[in-house]
């Protein structure tokens, strides 16, 4: 069990780390760091019981285990302030980033081995300490994306992920960016697509929406801002996703455009076969 967490950043990811911690390890000291003293007020709503600092160096001092929430494209200056502080010889730093390969890049010529990223595959549309849960990331996939570091360091983190109710799965960063591209960017920026296709033009079509469009399009209710980042950090990948799903596509005018029935119901049992791999969600 770690001795002291310091999570920077008390959002979704940050407040629902915070609330996890203190539930399932009771004898860890808690950190939460933000930027302005107005976040204390909520966190403390939350009930979530942890020394506050705005100060990184001070909230990183002497913890064990460092976990950087803020979004991707803030994570190197903020390693920067954390390393002006005394960190602990045993401190292993981590994040919860959806892009892996330009934070590793960026973090560690400043953090070294000590960093290892993370990316727990837990999350909402929503936004906000308000909406933060204990549970988030029971069930949840964790991708670790070492660089070689075959030491304590990963087994500690494997343990803590495991210990909040993770599956933990390697790879290396550039693989995670491209399989995070595909099941995660992607379909954010097609749900955007689908809503912006259908909305754009006639917004009074919104009174006809039923379910299937709710539940295509509920990702595209999240944070424009966290998704720019997203999607900049990770360019090459999602292009390259979203150029394969413009190809297919294509395919679909090119067969109504026959039009091929037969063909149709080809292209739709394929894509009813693969969602049918999908696994069910685990409340």
């Amino acid at each position: 069990m770690e001795r002291t967490i310091a999570i920077f950043g008390p959002g979704l990811l940050g407040g629902s780390l915070a609330l996890a911690v203190q539930e399932r390890m009771p004898g860890t000291v808690l950190r939460l760091w933000a930027r302005r003293e107005s976040a204390e007020a909520g966190i403390r709503a939350r009930g979530i019981q942890a020394d506050f600092f705005t100060d990184a160096a001070a909230a990183a001092a002497g913890a064990s285990l460092i976990i950087l929430c803020t979004p991707v494209e803030t994570m190197a200056a903020l390693a920067e302030q954390i390393t002006q502080g005394q960190l602990a010889d045993d401190c292993l730093v981590t994040d919860v980033g959806s892009v892996k390969g330009s934070v590793v890049r960026a973090l560690h010529p400043i953090l070294g081995p000590r960093f290892i990223g993370s990316h727990p595959m837990a999350g909402s549309e929503k936004t906000g300490i308000e909406v933060a849960r204990a549970d988030l990331f029971q069930n949840a996939t964790c991708l670790l994306t070492p660089e070689g570091q075959e030491n304590a360091g990963l087994l500690r983190l494997q343990n803590f992920w495991q210990a909040l109710g993770c599956r933990v799965l390697e790879m290396s960063p550039e693989e995670h960016d491209e399989k995070v591209a595909r099941i995660s960017h992607l379909p954010h920026m097609m749900a955007a697509v689908t809503t912006l296709a259908a909305l754009r033009t006639d917004p009074s079509a919104v009174a006809c929406v039923a379910n299937g469009f709710r539940d295509t399009t509920r990702v595209a209710g999240g944070d424009p801002g966290l998704w720019t980042g997203i999607a900049m950090e990770n360019r090459p990948a999602l292009v390259a996703q979203l150029r394969a799903a413009a190809d297919t596509l294509t395919e679909l005018l090119e067969i109504l455009d026959k039009p091929d029935e037969e063909e149709l119901r080809r292209f739709l049992a394929e894509a009813q076969s693969l969602r049918r791999t999908v696994p069910a969600a685990v409340s």
